[in-house]
């Protein structure tokens, strides 16, 4: 028995087929013409006009405040046109898109069951040290200890260095108190997170929690950064790139959760 839900987000009309042969409900975003066989972000209560900044949290925000009860009782998972879950890890140049139709989770396994969430495998921090200097050189100078120490190299320093210095830490005291605390401890600890801002939810009960916190914290941080001057992939991202790294503190702290691998094939390769 079907025991998944798996909305696969697509910003490409003629993908339609494809998502819907694997099983999944397609999720169109962006401004391309989708027809009514898509799920979209722009109808009913939506923030749609900030999917450029938001990425995939624009269609979240939308289930939030207009399809949380409709959903079923299913597992509910999120995936990307380039990026899908997987039972186990496949090598991404052996890849082709049939073989992803009998790779990728279309149903969630016994032994699994008794987990509430599953989030992808950890991306860890681990650039070289070259890669750091010609990202931001100025914040190396400041704390060059983390080209010679591992254990340096956080959270809170790779955001510092990618998405703009004491970004994260001001964005973190906006939330409330309990998690204000627990998430800076969580960013200064580790230095791998749960990338992608994909996941697998057990039930609606807990995607609402998450949601509950998620977006009124995101709300707040939009008096800090606004959007006019975000420039570049990195800043124009960061609601999405805070989400992310939230996402994994809060469903630790919250939910028994479990890790898949989650493998990259861009679809656009074969269907564009």
């Amino acid at each position: 028995m079907k025991n998944l839900t798996m909305y696969c987000i697509s910003l490409e009309p003629n993908h339609l087929n494809f998502i819907q042969s694997l099983g999944y409900v397609p999720v169109g975003l962006g401004n391309k013409k989708f027809s009514k066989d898509w799920f979209r972000d722009n109808t009913e209560k939506n923030i749609s006009e900030k999917n450029k900044y938001y990425g995939e949290y624009t269609f979240h925000y939308w289930i939030w405040k207009n399809y949380l009860e409709k959903l079923d009782n299913n597992w509910i998972g999120f995936c990307q046109y380039r990026k899908f879950w997987t039972i186990k890890d496949n090598e991404t140049e052996d890849l082709s898109i049939k073989k992803l139709n009998s790779v990728v989770l279309k149903n969630i396994p016994d032994g699994l069951e008794k987990y509430d969430v599953i989030l992808g495998a950890p991306f860890k921090i681990k650039n070289k040290p070259i890669k750091f200097i010609k990202k931001n050189f100025k914040l190396i100078l400041k704390n060059p200890a983390v080209l010679f120490s591992e254990k340096k190299r956080n959270i809170n320093f790779h955001f510092d260095l990618m998405h703009g210095e004491n970004n994260l830490s001001r964005a973190i005291s906006l939330l409330d108190e309990e998690n204000k605390i627990g998430f800076s401890n969580f960013v200064k600890k580790n230095s791998e997170f749960n990338p992608h801002n994909m996941f697998v939810c057990k039930s609606k009960e807990i995607l609402k929690s998450y949601y509950e916190v998620i977006f009124p914290w995101l709300k707040r941080c939009e008096n800090l950064f606004g959007f006019e001057n975000l420039h570049g992939y990195d800043l124009t991202r960061i609601y999405g790139f805070l989400a992310e790294r939230f996402l994994s503190y809060w469903f630790k702290k919250n939910t028994k959760y479990t890790t898949l691998p989650i493998i990259f094939y861009d679809i656009r390769n074969e269907l564009n």
